[in-house]
């Protein structure tokens, strides 16, 4: 047996670098043989449209093409009279070869069968698709952000960062934030104060991180920033490693204030000064609140010197929303299990 003392020393860096090389290989497979599964129902559902179309073909064809592929590929599922009607279903969606390939060819048929059936236009599908593959979300996942509609969420806090912050950054900064935040998992009703709702918030820090959006980490809870003996409190501090930026997020409980803008701008000149590096851009503020009186808070951020953005939350949804949702304790589990 070799001793492990007489082992190369860049040994452990290089099983390492080999490792992540397997995976990344176990990965590019997976996703092969998912494109060609997808490609192949694509296919397929050209076919059924096709003839359906030019010969008129009814259900009872469909019945018999679903009995005679499963007895020809038994140990292949996909092939019951639902599903290729499906199959059909897509490639009416999805006329264009091309972006199969280049788009949801890219999905699980899982994840398209959901965008066929949960969403009503292109338009949607597309963005939905494009959000799935760039952050990497399970079936799961996405049937929570189509749900809870995070499409016609993004971008729309109220926010002043087109006169403080340069384009194109303002925009990329405009479309991280949402309006409302969705805080329904921290199991704390309407009436909860803001300590209540912190303290929830950092007990389920990752499904927090989820509603933020892709690329916040959770800095800490009450972040203390001392100025001539005095000390300052922070609520949440976050920083986003794709836009390189602190984010301050102050919590009311109640209706938005004009003063609750004063006091999010003197935190973020704070962290500004005494946190971020050189490095890091210009930090943002958040504050959330019940209600955020969007006129009001239009004149109040006006003239606020730094970028600040404003927007409600709900602690609870309603019944006939959240009912179909996933549970928490099940998007949480995915959600550490992809960690």
């Amino acid at each position: 047996m070799t001793d492990l003392t007489t082992l190369p020393a860049d040994y452990p860096h290089w099983l390492a670098s080999l490792k992540q090389h397997i995976q990344a290989a176990q990965q590019r497979a997976v996703l092969a043989v998912n494109r060609e599964l997808v490609m192949l129902y694509w296919h397929i559902g050209h076919d059924i449209l096709q003839r359906q179309q030019a010969q008129g073909w009814g259900a009872r064809v469909i019945d018999r093409l679903a009995k005679d592929l499963q007895s020809a590929f038994p140990d292949m599922k996909g092939f019951a009279r639902s599903n290729l009607m499906y199959m059909r279903a897509f490639h009416e969606a999805w006329p264009e070869e091309e972006i199969v390939q280049q788009l949801v060819g890219q999905l699980p048929w899982g994840q398209n069968l959901l965008l066929l059936t949960k969403l009503k236009t292109r338009e949607e599908r597309v963005w939905y698709a494009t959000q799935a593959i760039e952050h990497g979300w399970s079936r799961t996942v996405m049937w929570h952000h189509i749900s809870t509609r995070l499409q016609q969420r993004s971008g729309q806090a109220v926010t002043n960062f087109a006169t403080r912050l340069p384009a194109p950054e303002s925009e990329l900064a405009q479309q991280t934030l949402k309006d409302p935040y969705l805080f329904d998992f921290l199991g704390v009703s309407n009436e909860a104060v803001e300590r209540d709702i912190e303290a929830a918030m950092t007990r389920h820090v990752t499904r927090l991180l989820m509603e933020l959006g892709e690329g916040f980490a959770f800095v800490g809870r009450q972040v203390n920033v001392a100025v001539e003996g005095q000390d300052f409190f922070i609520d949440l501090l976050f920083y986003n490693y794709r836009l390189h930026r602190f984010m301050v997020v102050e919590l009311k409980a109640g209706e938005f204030k004009p003063e609750h803008a004063g006091q999010l701008n003197f935190y973020v000149t704070l962290v500004d000064e005494k946190i971020k590096s050189a490095e890091d851009k210009p930090t943002l503020g958040l504050l959330l609140c019940k209600q955020n009186h969007k006129v009001v808070a239009e004149y109040a951020l006006r003239g606020m010197t730094q970028p600040l953005g404003i927007a409600e939350y709900r602690l609870q949804l309603p019944d006939d929303l959240a009912q179909y949702l996933p549970s928490i304790a099940q998007i949480e589990a995915e959600l550490l299990g992809a960690e």
